[in-house]
């Protein structure tokens, strides 16, 4: 994670803390509802925390990855080939996404109920 990301989390934290400090309020003097809205408000921004470690990790893997390769010509072989086999079947791979096959570990069984 390199410094602006850190930032960006230490911006988050201390907005959901004022958020979760509002709702406290809100919980003691104010409607129930705007209590609940706080509530989930406060927890947005730690999705985004989230989300930033989750981005740095995968940057610092793709720096990885170039490293190892060498070559830039290398480096998108190794990309390709690591997003090939992460493709859980061919039928979702062509699909882009949508579809699995039927003997797919990741497909989800459809509900005869559904209309």
């Amino acid at each position: 994670m390199n410094h602006c990301s850190r930032f960006l989390c230490a911006l988050y934290i201390a907005t959901s803390a004022g958020l979760a400090w509002t709702t406290v309020l809100e919980v003691q003097y104010g409607p129930a509802w705007a209590a609940c809205l706080f509530a989930a408000a406060s927890l947005v921004p730690l999705i985004a925390v989230v989300r930033e470690t989750v981005i740095g990790e995968q940057r610092r893997w793709l720096l990885e990855l170039v490293a190892r390769a060498g070559r830039g010509s290398d480096a998108a072989e190794a990309i390709v080939r690591a997003e090939l086999d992460s493709a859980c079947c061919e039928r979702w791979w062509t699909s882009l996404g949508s579809q699995h096959d039927v003997t797919c570990r990741h497909g989800m069984p459809r509900s005869s109920s559904a209309a």
